[in-house]
């Protein structure tokens, strides 16, 4: 690793393509995508089912290989990385929300917040997750399993095992997705504040163009492609 300055993007794809498939049943997901994200900054990311929006998230996250092109997140170069590297510097780095949760149902939401700090062998897991809990509103849940728990509590719970080990990077893929709007809405206000409070970088992924349109920066995936609309704020940025 190289070191960068400080005015660096904490993000940066080039050239990057991406296919699925072999022969005649191969599909190009990604096509000679350019990003960069600066830090602090929050960006949201648009476009039809299918469209690869949510590959290009899971290539920021090092979860899917790129086929050709550089990704690199604060100084690393993810493309340049082993399988074993890559999982401690996610584990380090990057915190990452889904839509359908992802909590291991034989656990507790304090167990499922410390996994990732147990895993970085710190031996004050449990009472950092604690702390964790009681930032997203559930120390009294901290002992329940998430069958016990309601869908927005689970994604608050997930919210919290994410953002345990104050990873600079925040990465969201529909989280709100399988929330009614009410709940939807205050998973949406945690991470914002969370994110704020903490001077993090947020990708978000999401089918509400009002949500995207919450970030600093809002780009759409189509065919391939990335197009940049209008910023957050702007009486043109309506379209998503």
């Amino acid at each position: 690793m190289t070191d960068r300055p400080a005015s660096a993007p904490l993000i940066s794809l080039s050239d990057v393509y991406l296919s699925l498939g072999h022969g005649a049943g191969r599909v190009d997901i990604l096509k000679g995508v350019d990003l960069e994200i600066a830090r602090g900054r929050s960006l949201g990311i648009v476009g039809p089912s299918g469209s690869g929006k949510s590959t290009l998230l899971m290539i920021m996250a090092g979860l899917e290989r790129a086929d050709r092109g550089v990704v690199r997140v604060g100084e690393a170069d993810l493309t340049a990385l082993g399988e074993d590297d890559l999982a401690r510097f996610r584990g380090r780095e990057i915190g990452i929300v889904f839509q359908s949760f992802h909590l291991v149902p034989n656990m507790t939401a304090l167990e499922n917040v410390a996994i990732p700090l147990e895993l970085a062998g710190r031996r004050d897991a449990f009472a950092l997750a604690e702390a964790e809990l009681a930032a997203v509103g559930l120390a009294a849940r901290a002992h329940h399993y998430p069958a016990q728990m309601s869908g927005g509590e689970q994604q608050r719970v997930a919210i919290a095992r994410a953002l345990v080990t104050r990873p600079p990077l925040l990465l969201a893929d529909e989280p709100t997705g399988n929330l009614d709007e009410t709940t939807g809405a205050q998973i949406v206000e945690l991470m914002f504040a969370a994110c704020a409070e903490r001077g993090m970088t947020m990708v978000l992924v999401t089918h509400d163009a009002a949500l995207a349109r919450r970030c600093d920066e809002t780009i759409r995936v189509r065919a391939g492609h990335i197009e940049r609309l209008e910023p957050a704020g702007s009486p043109a940025g309506t379209e998503a």
